[in-house]
């Protein structure tokens, strides 16, 4: 199983998810580039111009271990780079797990992605100008879950972390990405986990990935906010063994 992290965040966002899984399958955790204690030497503005760029490091890493067979679980904008690399390398992939994922943050036309354009570019200046003052201000309405403050204090922490120059590279990068043409690309069989009262990516942004990735399933999570692997890791957990429980009873009866 390889878990990739989102925006702001590292490797230790999974350390409530990966323990579930230890027992039965090789786990794979990394940071991207700029992030945790990855080497921001490493950066490469052109190559990380689109999501292409983190797709290829993805690949990388399963290429450098020779990984098959691979369950790639991303959350927020890892999802769409794990999509990225389905498509590019499908042989590797047997499944995808996709929390929080958005093909698109911008509204457009029929499209709710959640966010007006002058939104997105009011969040990149504000980010652009006080890296730390967007972090506290951002990590709380991200988290969700008032009532548990712990929990936005550890997201702004990681936030404040990540290299700033590369955060607003990132930041950029992602919420002007647009990846609704790559979903009808994906062959490999996909969770979709929506969180409730997502600001970040809302119901409707995870019932058109649904809609348009093929043969998809999708789970309505009680958990509130962007990042369950942290407020609801037990509801998480379940949600990927029932899901791995049932691909493998398809997988079984098929044969």
């Amino acid at each position: 199983m390889l878990f990739a992290h989102g925006f702001g965040c590292d490797q230790n966002m999974w350390r409530f998810i990966t323990p579930a899984f230890e027992d039965r399958y090789k786990i794979i955790l990394f940071d991207h580039v700029g992030h945790g204690h990855s080497d921001a030497a490493a950066f490469d503005q052109r190559k990380y111009s689109s999501l292409d760029g983190y797709a290829d490091d993805v690949l990388t890493i399963c290429q450098e271990l020779n990984l098959t067979n691979v369950i790639f679980v991303g959350h927020s904008v890892s999802a769409m780079i794990g999509v990225l690399a389905a498509i590019r390398e499908p042989e590797r992939f047997e499944r995808l797990v996709l929390i929080g994922p958005s093909p698109r943050y911008i509204d457009d036309g029929d499209y709710v992605g959640g966010f007006k354009q002058e939104d997105i570019e009011s969040l990149l200046n504000s980010l652009d100008s006080n890296h730390l003052g967007w972090s506290s201000t951002m990590a709380p309405a991200i988290m969700g879950n008032p009532a548990r403050p712990e929990l936005a204090e550890e997201l702004t922490n990681s936030f404040c972390r990540t290299n700033p120059e590369i955060a607003k590279h990132f930041a950029r990068v992602t919420f002007l990405s647009d990846n609704r043409a790559d979903l009808p690309k994906v062959r490999t069989k996909t969770l979709i986990l929506q969180c409730s009262q997502d600001v970040i990516a809302p119901e409707a942004v995870g019932r058109y990935v649904h809609q348009n990735l093929p043969g998809s399933e999708f789970v309505l999570m009680k958990a509130t906010g962007h990042c369950p692997n942290l407020s609801a890791p037990e509801e998480t957990i379940a949600a990927i063994e029932a899901f791995l429980r049932s691909s493998a009873l398809n997988k079984s009866a098929a044969e």
